[in-house]
């Protein structure tokens, strides 16, 4: 009784200590932002860019997407502007002043 035998350890951080190594060859490193904080699947798969590094390529498309959206949406306002044009026609009277009329035809 008076010996003590070393039994084995089954818990990695004694066993850690007696070998003099980390209990993990990577020790977790302190994340910013959301990616470190715990987060549901539904979140993460809702809000992915959040998650993910930014890919300029995806990014350039996202930009050029949508410029080419706003400009598509101007050029048919512009488009409905000068149909609207078309339609009517300036009277001019004796005295100088104009009044717009809208083009009426024939049959009507």
């Amino acid at each position: 009784m008076g010996s003590q035998e070393s039994k084995p350890s089954n818990r990695p951080s004694e066993a850690a200590e007696h070998s003099g190594k980390p209990s993990s060859p990577n020790p977790p490193q302190h994340q910013t932002g959301l990616g470190g904080a715990r987060t549901t699947t539904l979140f993460r798969a809702v809000n992915f860019e959040l998650f993910v590094k930014p890919n300029k390529v995806v990014m350039a498309f996202g930009v050029i997407s949508l410029t080419g959206c706003v400009v598509y949406v101007a050029y048919m306002n512009a488009i409905k502007e000068n149909q609207k044009d078309k339609k009517m026609y300036e009277q001019y009277f004796e005295d100088g002043s104009t009044l717009m009329k809208p083009k009426k035809s024939k049959w009507e």
